[in-house]
């Protein structure tokens, strides 16, 4: 294997397509066409720009080629959560069917939501062909400003009904529908619902969607506790609905990670049986939701669905980004367990 140039810091040069062409007998254009895929190119050419390229070490610059090609086929995917199950799962989805379909992903992992101002910035620098925003809105500047770049934008899991962002969400207020008709069913009388960011659409439909279905069935929510999605939250909680004298029958919580802080709390802290004495039910089945431990009735979000949508409205705002703004909504189903005392619908 030939050792190469070195530039003047001693590193080596990469070799370049026109060294290629020389040694293989065609063209640079014919190189470039052997590593474009779907370019029209001969076998006996394909192979002689191969051999070539194997001898002298080259590899092909997809950098330079996207700029000819004006597409980085490379797609900004924002995460918030990053450190809860349910959004681990949705990088490992984003990133494979992705990758299956030619594209690389730019992971921009921030802590807050008010840092997205500052991250997406930096996917616009990287001319990525889209973004894909995960549990945070965006505001009309920033979409404004991605509109500016030709930068298509999808959120997941969280819409704005103020801005023209393209969205796919599970619809959170059917699941809180059916978490409410599941209790009723069943015979809770006393509803506590433990609620996630208090900003975010999903918390807030999810919650809705609780509401007012138990008001359609001649109910209330007794108590409502205020957390952040996460399983400290969660915990603390639920500890103050349990340690009320008049305690509820049945929790529902905005997500998993808290639904199973609120079964640690009940068994741990006070010796409660579940589900005898307290039903828990949670919203995202994540893998944890059905470990023995917890064994977690749940709203599914059907997360295949919404990354193939998510993706597939993607790639048609980038095909044709003058297109309508699309709300999608798909639905979710219950996931009935033994942390809770309903039955299936």
């Amino acid at each position: 294997m030939p050792a190469g140039k070195k530039a003047g810091n001693g590193r080596k040069m990469p070799i370049s397509s026109i060294e290629v062409a020389r040694l293989a007998g065609v063209s640079q254009a014919a190189v470039s066409r052997v590593y474009t895929p779907g370019a029209s190119v001969s076998d006996e050419m394909r192979e002689r720009v191969l051999v070539a390229a194997k001898q002298l070490g080259y590899r092909p610059n997809a950098i330079a080629r996207s700029l000819t090609q004006r597409s980085t086929h490379m797609i900004g995917l924002v995460m918030v959560h990053f450190m809860n199950p349910f959004y681990a799962r949705l990088l490992q989805e984003f990133t494979a069917k992705l990758q299956a379909l030619g594209y690389w992903t730019l992971l921009l992992n921030i802590a807050h939501g008010d840092e997205l101002e500052k991250a997406l910035p930096m996917a616009l620098q990287y001319q990525v062909d889209g973004i894909i925003i995960t549990s945070a809105t965006l505001s009309s500047r920033m979409a404004d400003e991605c509109a500016q770049y030709g930068t298509p934008v999808v959120l997941f899991n969280r819409y704005s009904l103020d801005s023209d962002v393209n969205a796919v969400c599970c619809d959170s207020v059917r699941g809180g529908r059916l978490v409410a008709d599941a209790l009723v069913d069943t015979g809770h009388q006393r509803f506590a619902y433990i609620a996630g960011e208090a900003g975010s659409s999903t918390n807030q439909d999810r919650e809705r969607g609780f509401t007012i279905r138990l008001r359609e069935r001649g109910h209330d929510i007794a108590f409502a506790e205020q957390a952040d999605y996460s399983y400290e939250s969660g915990y603390a909680a639920a500890k103050r609905l349990l340690e009320r004298p008049d305690r509820p029958d049945a929790i529902f919580c905005a997500n998993d990670m808290m639904a199973m802080a609120a079964l640690d709390v009940a068994r741990s802290d006070f010796g409660i049986r579940v589900p005898d004495e307290l039903s828990v039910v949670g919203f995202d089945d994540i893998q944890m939701a059905c470990w023995p431990k917890y064994d977690l009735t749940t709203v599914r979000q059907p997360v295949e669905r919404m990354v193939d949508a998510t993706i597939e409205l993607l790639l048609s705002a980038i095909d044709n980004p003058d297109g309508e703004r699309i709300l999608r909504m798909i639905p979710p189903t219950l996931a009935v367990r033994t942390s809770a005392r309903v039955v299936l619908p």
